[in-house]
């Protein structure tokens, strides 16, 4: 599959690596195709790895991952192109943290919306998947990594079939199926978002960005 990767930062480089040893063709975009972070990934990828800007990635793939800031995402997919994103799936992986008054950061958006839902007000022929946003980089492409290795991702999206394609490359990326929970429509992205301050403050009380949470039920 081609896979355009939008944003260079750790996210963007950790899921554009995976991808790309998963057997993937994956361009990263930036503002600027020239970008020294976006070729420099490329060079180290190899392969088929390559940098573009927003809109050459955009149009050339077949799925698109939001690997922006939550605060800058609607910014960054408009340079993408609505044209490009138009009846493909479109990974949020984004989270709306705003740095703007210090650490911890807030959250621009929250209880009755979420980035999610505002790229697919703005982008309504886009089918957009939320996931992969509770969890540092690392954990996004690895987790059994961490000690147990039992624990769960989450998705939530309004298109079935876009959905099954994100369940997919979370498969590849090492999610077991039963720990992959489905919370339903786009609008569960709120919720999916707004955990972003207690896994702050978990971070802060672990020492760590290498944990995530299991669902146990009775």
């Amino acid at each position: 599959m081609k896979i355009a990767v939008l944003g260079t930062g750790p996210v963007g480089r950790t899921l554009g690596t995976a991808f790309a040893a998963a057997g993937h063709e994956v361009a990263m975009g930036s503002r600027d195709a020239t970008n020294e972070s976006a070729a420099a990934w490329a060079e180290a990828t190899g392969g088929s790895a390559r940098a573009d800007n927003f809109a050459g990635a955009a149009a050339w793939a077949e799925l698109v991952v939001n690997a922006t800031p939550g605060t800058v995402s609607l910014l960054a997919l408009e340079a993408a192109g609505r044209e490009n994103l138009a009846g493909k799936v479109l990974l949020d992986v984004s989270n709306p943290l705003d740095f703007s008054a210090g650490f911890p950061p807030s959250l621009s958006v929250l209880n009755t919306d979420s980035v999610a839902e505002s790229i697919q007000r703005a982008f309504p022929e886009a089918r957009v998947v939320k996931s992969l946003n509770t969890v540092a980089a690392p954990v996004m492409v690895a987790p059994q990594a961490l000690a147990g290795g039992e624990h769960d991702v989450f998705l939530a999206g309004n298109d079935d079939v876009a959905k099954a394609a994100v369940r997919a490359l979370l498969s590849q990326l090492g999610w077991a199926d039963g720990h992959i929970r489905d919370l339903g429509a786009l609008e569960s992205a709120r919720g999916m978002e707004m955990y972003l301050p207690l896994w702050l403050r978990l971070m802060g009380a672990t020492k760590s960005a290498m944990f995530n949470i299991r669902v146990v039920t009775g």
